[in-house]
């Protein structure tokens, strides 16, 4: 295997279970109270090795293009994203832009494992793993459907409190990571040096088979209840939906019986024979009555789809469409929210990786493009 892949001995405590021992390591106080600033914690950036155990010996690649350099005005949150899309493009995995502990909760909220990977544009394996194996497709959707990914600069930020914690022996930089008890963090696995796009999958699966047994019945019922609270949400919007769906058909019948009554009768014994108010209402309350009751008994509209819509900064949002809207109306739903920061997009969904674009598919109703009966999309920002 091409990688250096370690489970570290060094770490403030260690727990077991089901014979599966992970590292324990203290989360950083600026971290911790959302305070970031550029700090130098000795770590080379260039260094291969620094003298840790298990290292091969690498053959250095060609050197790599210079990386671009770091604007100097951008938001903490957007260094990484930023840094890296103007060297390797908008064709990675999602990476939320949002702080480290922002991830973190984002990864427990959705019970997945959180994706760390710590970016030093100077190494000279940095070029090759990025261009060739995080950027591949097969790592792109791998990461997309069981993970939530996290990217950070080495030298600044987060990424620098973070390299500064778990003290990478070398560059590229992965890991994954679980929330502990407390200020705590659960380092599952560690990824160093360069490696295939197959070799990093199947270290990540195995990870996910051994350490799903640590973490499984924990992540099983904070699942079952936000399935619980979506279902409740749904049903909800479902229910609102179809009384604003009854309440325009009503209305549409009442327009056509009064025009049919105005055609058959004449105007004076139209006037003698309409009904009071009295009579209006006896007459509309068993229609009213009996819909009702099928709204109640009637779970979800199959005319109805849901779609869960996945923003940067870790914000979710799920609305009701009609199966015949097209995909240009959720492009318009966004835009009504007025997000900062989100103004040239895409729709993706995540696995199998699919693009929704307006330019493509924008006149595409729901159905015809799969979205039914739900579907999750992510916003790509390009």
């Amino acid at each position: 295997m091409s990688s250096a892949v370690r489970e570290k001995g060094r770490a403030s405590a260690e727990a077991t279970c089901h014979g599966i021992v992970r590292r324990m390591v203290s989360l950083p106080r600026n971290i911790i109270s959302g305070v970031s600033r550029v700090m130098g914690h000795g770590i080379d950036l260039m260094g291969i090795g620094g003298g840790r155990r298990n290292q091969p010996n690498f053959q250095l690649p060609p050197p790599p293009p210079p990386p671009p350099p770091q604007p100097a005005m951008v938001a903490e949150e957007w260094a990484f994203l930023t840094c890296f899309e103007q060297q390797y493009g908008s064709d990675h995995p999602f990476f939320y832009v949002c702080r480290f502990m922002d991830g973190l909760k984002i990864a427990e909220d959705e019970n997945k494992f959180l994706f760390l990977y710590l970016h030093s544009p100077e190494h000279p394996f940095t070029y090759s793993f990025c261009r060739e194996t995080l950027c591949s497709e097969v790592v792109t959707q791998f990461l997309d459907a069981n993970f939530v990914c996290w990217g950070g600069l080495a030298d600044r930020g987060d990424g620098s409190h973070m390299a500064a914690t778990l003290r990478p022996g070398s560059f590229p930089f992965c890991a994954v990571l679980a929330p502990g008890s407390g200020d705590s963090l659960a380092v599952l696995q560690q990824i160093e040096g360069p490696i295939s796009p197959a070799e990093l999958v199947e270290i990540l699966q195995r990870t996910m088979e051994e350490q799903g047994l640590a973490f499984g019945s924990g992540f099983r019922a904070m699942e079952e209840e936000r399935r619980r609270a979506d279902r409740v949400l749904r049903e909800e919007q479902d229910a609102a939906y179809l009384a604003a769906l009854h309440i325009d058909k009503e209305k549409s019948r009442l327009k056509d019986l009064r025009s049919e009554q105005g055609v058959q009768k004449k105007p004076v014994q139209a006037a003698k024979s309409k009904p009071t108010k009295k009579q209006c209402g006896i007459l509309l309350k068993p229609a009213t009555t009996v819909s009702h009751n099928e709204t109640a008994n009637q779970e979800k509209d199959p005319r109805v789809t849901q779609i869960l819509i996945r923003f940067p900064n870790g914000e979710r949002r799920e609305r009701s469409f009609s199966i015949m809207d097209k995909v240009q109306s959720i492009y318009r739903y966004i835009d009504s929210l007025g997000l900062p920061g989100v103004d040239k997009y895409r729709l993706v969904s995540s696995f199998p990786k699919r693009v929704y674009s307006v330019e493509e598919m924008g006149m595409t109703s729901l159905k015809d493009a799969g979205l039914h009966p739900s579907a999750s999309l992510f916003i790509e920002l390009l």
